[in-house]
């Protein structure tokens, strides 16, 4: 069994998309409305997939999501936690390393969705 992605209701596309593409980076491999007032995005490319749905019935119930976080590789953490400062976004815990072989942090996206960023050293 192959993993699609994972789907994201998300208060504001624009915000949220903004949030994937700069901080994540990831970029739009399609977009496009279902309904009237329903938005759909997918973002990254291989295997990596992102689904953003955007719509009155989509609301985020709560802006503090527990419980499920998405993980990116980064080259480097340190490095990922200035561009994040330098974006004006704060760290929401982290940078922890458990062994010498890895090191992450996490932010929060504009949802409430815990983004993790691990460099595997």
């Amino acid at each position: 069994m192959k993993f699609c992605w994972c789907t994201i209701a998300v208060q504001n596309m624009e915000e949220s998309l903004k949030f994937y593409q700069e901080i994540v980076e990831l970029s739009i491999s399609r977009r496009f409305t279902v309904e009237p007032g329903v938005e759909i995005s997918f973002l990254g490319d291989g295997e990596t997939k992102v689904e953003l749905i955007c719509g009155p019935s989509y609301k985020v119930k709560n802006d503090n999501i527990e419980g499920i976080s998405l993980g990116f590789e980064v080259k480097a953490v340190d490095e990922k936690i200035k561009f994040i400062k330098e974006k004006g976004l704060e760290v929401d815990s982290g940078p922890f390393q458990p062994n010498p072989n890895i090191k992450f942090f996490y932010v929060k996206d504009p949802n409430g969705v815990s983004i993790q960023f691990v460099e595997n050293m």
